[in-house]
């Protein structure tokens, strides 16, 4: 089975079945079909990719409302340490921050439904980062958790002094004081 449930709620890792032999690998990033077999039917609208160097932090952002986001987060190349904290309200996991390794090499994948604030940590060279989201980005919907939140306590696996941050993320308020307004709904 691909994919593995999380302790949170609707959060699963993806891993593809790769084949490979002398000449390299082939494997299914994604097939519509092999989701919705797992009771997963989303339709992704829009594909984004950067790239970053050693110690860049990205996050912990989400969008609100009709422009909150469904993601499937890859590594094309190097690692990152993917991170993301559940903010949904009745959620059993909220407030809690889930991290997992992934990479060009583990070819795992992330899904993270709506009500998560989502982020990642560079910790190769460089890395080469593609995530799939089922809603259009939206400028004014953008909301974010600041990365450091003492409550947290996240581990992003890259010293202080390192860390690379734009001034967005470095101002974002703590969880305590976010306003976003995600439900969690246990399904039936």
């Amino acid at each position: 089975m691909p994919f593995i449930k999380t302790d949170f709620p609707d959060l699963l890792v993806f891993e593809p079945a790769v084949f490979g032999d002398d000449r390299g690998y082939f494997f299914e990033s994604y097939n519509q079909s092999l989701f919705a077999k797992e009771g997963i039917d989303i339709k992704f609208v829009q594909d984004n990719q950067a790239r970053s160097m050693y110690g860049v932090v990205r996050g912990l952002h989400y969008q609100k409302g009709a422009s909150a986001q469904t993601k499937l987060i890859r590594t094309l190349e190097g690692s990152i340490l993917d991170v993301v904290v559940d903010l949904r309200d009745g959620s059993p996991t909220k407030g809690k921050v889930f991290s997992i390794e992934l990479s060009a090499q583990n070819k795992k994948q992330l899904l993270v439904p709506k009500g998560f604030a989502h982020g990642y940590s560079v910790l190769t060279e460089t890395a080469e980062v593609m995530y799939k989201c089922d809603n259009f980005y939206d400028k004014a919907s953008e909301g974010g958790v600041l990365f450091n939140d003492p409550a947290l306590n996240i581990d992003w696996k890259i010293p202080a002094d390192k860390m690379i941050l734009s001034d967005k993320d470095k101002v974002y308020p703590v969880y305590a004081n976010c306003i976003h307004g995600f439900v969690f709904l246990e399904k039936k």
